[in-house]
């Protein structure tokens, strides 16, 4: 992913570069240069800054944190909002069309009938189909003659996760899907508008179960977390963050998941670094939905193996932020500043909340000047001025004391002398 670092990286120009249906593709953008990267998604700090220049006045609203997309809050519509279980159908293979969540916008009709109700593929498995999807002028936007995905993991759109589970194997649907459960408001570019329906026709080759977890290699381990992170980083920058938040969770899991076998000191550096990708881009995705002690955890996390990760220093800094400990967070900041000083997003954060902490500590001092009950000028208060007011008397006292004192000592001689 890009990062920050003197001047901007290069970044994807758009996110739906890369295809939904396509789980075997590449990291989302080009790879940066700058230390605060080091071969992880640092989208969130660019878009961060994007979020600044445009409402350079607002309150900070997260990172993006888990990181050059649109800001957008989390969703409960489109993927989010959707019931991971899809209805029941009839045993009867019928030619009319199931009406999938009973608003008419996830259609599904069976063209070739399959293997038997018991033949459908669960929630858990890996799928795979044969693939023809077309707009509704009958432009084909993907075709593929095997796909293969987890089902129920959102790895793929949510047309496709739903309606695969009321297919029996074999057999061959027609799904018709509103833009809601495909490619939304934003399409793809350059072959899906926004907001454009689609029709699939997909056919149930097969289902397996997924890969015991405690029997894969490190490396094979590494390989299935890195395609789930991938997927929360296609979530992210569409702005769905609670799917995002389930596909980094995913990956963090096989990752930490209990293993039977030896792995090498590589592969279990390789293990760590895609955790840390992970925890850092969790983060950012806390910090969209406002879960800020989360975010707090998932960057400490990080720290507690990387002491000087930018990005969790940038994102618990920013946690703190929100929170108001403007005095915590501007010394995490400058620790982030420290390691990459020309990184211009913790420049412009750092910029901010001094101004912040500044304006806070002015309004405690008023806060506290109108509870003393100092309503004059000269800045003291009233306590502070009446005592000043009563050490004049007190002085002329005591020189009026040792005055007397002295005048019956002086007379004390002078009888003795008499």
């Amino acid at each position: 992913m890009a990062s920050e670092g003197g001047t901007p990286d290069n970044i994807s120009p758009d996110w739906a570069g890369t295809s939904i249906l396509d789980l075997t593709s590449p990291e989302l953008a080009k790879p940066s240069t700058s230390s605060t990267d080091n071969g992880e998604d640092f989208e969130v700090l660019e878009n961060e800054e994007e979020e600044d220049e445009e409402d350079r006045d607002e309150e900070m609203n997260g990172l993006p944190p888990l990181e050059d997309v649109p800001p957008a809050k989390a969703k409960n519509e489109g993927q989010g909002s959707v019931s991971d279980t899809p209805p029941e159908e009839s045993s009867e293979t019928s030619p009319e069309w199931l009406d999938v969540l009973g608003s008419g916008l996830l259609k599904k009709k069976v063209l070739v009938a399959g293997q038997g109700r018991e033949t459908r593929p669960v929630r858990g498995q890996d799928v795979t189909v044969r693939l023809k999807a077309t707009l509704e002028d009958g432009s084909v936007v993907e075709e593929a003659s095997t796909l293969t995905f987890t089902l129920g993991d959102c790895d793929i759109i949510h047309a496709l996760d739903l309606c695969v589970q009321l297919m029996e194997m074999g057999e061959t649907a027609m799904i018709l899907s509103d833009a809601k459960y495909c490619y939304g408001p934003q399409g793809r570019s350059p072959d899906v508008p926004p907001d454009a329906s689609l029709a699939f026709e997909v056919e149930l080759l097969s289902a397996r179960d997924a890969p015991d977890l405690e029997l894969l290699s490190g490396k094979e381990k590494s390989e299935l977390a890195n395609r789930k992170r991938e997927r929360g980083n296609v979530h992210y920058q569409r702005g769905d963050y609670v799917l995002a938040v389930n596909s980094y969770d995913i990956a963090l899991k096989v990752v930490g998941s209990s293993t039977k076998v030896d792995f090498s000191p590589e592969e279990e550096a390789e293990l760590t670094e895609v955790k840390i990708k992970c925890l850092n881009n969790l983060a950012a995705s806390q910090l969209k939905l406002d879960h800020y002690d989360a975010a707090l955890r998932s960057c400490n996390q990080v720290l507690d193996q990387q002491p000087d990760n930018i990005k969790a220093l940038f994102r618990k800094g920013k946690v703190l932020a929100q929170q108001g400990e403007y005095s915590e967070a501007i010394p995490i900041l400058k620790a982030a500043l420290k390691l990459e000083p020309s990184n211009k997003t913790i420049h412009t954060e750092l910029s901010k909340l001094a101004k912040k902490h500044a304006d806070q500590k002015s309004m405690e001092t008023e806060m506290y000047r109108k509870m003393l009950g100092n309503t004059g000028s000269g800045g003291l208060p009233a306590k502070c001025k009446d005592k000043s007011s009563r050490s004049i008397p007190w002085k002329w006292l005591f020189g009026a004391t040792a005055v007397a004192l002295g005048g019956v000592a002086l007379s004390v001689v002078i009888a003795a002398r008499n």
